[in-house]
């Protein structure tokens, strides 16, 4: 044990000085802090979120529904700026209680729904547009399985191996060391199932893709954590190919660009039209991809 062993409290407290890049949004009640409504545009589907991995999630989704034809996938991508705590205002928290983005309104019906959670909001426009996701059987099971992997690992990616090695105000060996080590047991399970599939969960590109690409494609090929040496990424050869191939899909390139800004986060996308005319009506208001 060192000197400066940390020993737990009995009860413990909030300490709001703790530390770290995101410990001025960072705290342990849920709800508002603060009154502000949520812009609503003339879209059927309202986006409230920002470019991170999980919100690349969807907007990737919207781009490729967009790209087979769906116009009725039609958004209007709102950004959250969640280090300035937009998600903690009395709109967005009306959407998605856990203030967490991304975060949607479906306005197609009588009522708008809310839906929350990326694996949620992926299963619902698939359904509702029949694309991405087989209808039934193994296939769709399939499917399932690697969102649901997705949802399940990406926590020890991001709040684990992510956190510790990029963000945390120290670095501590125990727990970048034991979360590399999940990080890349969970990247030999991807380049593995890769060796015998084209894409995660067979020979068709489904939402299994879509969920996972932001995340393990972006630290295979650099653009996460800065963390591709360290992680060795190209001893992962399959997922290496996956990862390339995903990213040059055109509705990809798109998807990574919407609600992504310059510098401090401060410009707020808010116009949203057709497909083909995407580039021309947002390209000022958008920062390049990474």
């Amino acid at each position: 044990m060192t000197d400066n062993a940390y020993t737990p409290p009995k009860v413990w407290t909030w300490d709001e000085s703790n530390g770290g890049k995101f410990a001025n949004i960072n705290r342990p009640i849920s709800g508002p802090t603060h009154d502000k409504e949520l812009p609503v545009g003339e879209h059927p589907y309202q986006l409230y979120s920002l470019a991170t991995p999980n919100g690349v999630k969807v907007t990737v989704m919207f781009e490729e529904l967009l790209e087979a034809g769906h116009a009725g996938a039609e958004y209007d991508a709102w950004l959250i700026n969640i280090g300035e705590g937009d998600q903690f205002g009395s709109g967005f928290v009306e959407v998605n209680p856990n203030s967490k983005i991304p975060a949607m309104l479906d306005k197609t019906g009588d009522a708008p729904v809310r839906v929350f959670e990326t694996a949620s909001i992926l299963v619902q426009l698939a359904e509702k547009f029949d694309a991405f996701l087989p209808k039934e059987g193994a296939a769709r099971t399939e499917v399932m399985n690697w969102l649901f992997w997705q949802m399940g690992s990406a926590p020890y990616l991001g709040g684990g191996f992510g956190h510790f090695y990029a963000y945390a105000p120290e670095k501590f060996e125990y727990a970048i060391n034991r979360f590399t080590m999940e990080a890349k047991r969970q990247l030999d399970v991807l380049d593995k199932q890769l060796a015998n599939n084209t894409y995660i969960a067979g020979e068709e590109y489904t939402i299994a893709d879509i969920a996972i690409w932001p995340w393990y494609g972006a630290v295979a090929l650099g653009t996460l954590y800065d963390a591709a040496e360290f992680l060795d990424v190209e001893s992962y050869p399959n997922l290496q190919r996956w990862a390339k191939m995903i990213a040059a899909r055109p509705a990809v390139q798109r998807g990574r660009k919407v609600n992504r800004t310059w510098g401090e986060l401060h410009e707020q996308l808010h116009e949203r039209h057709s497909a083909d005319d995407f580039e021309t009506k947002t390209q000022d208001k958008l920062a390049p991809a990474e």
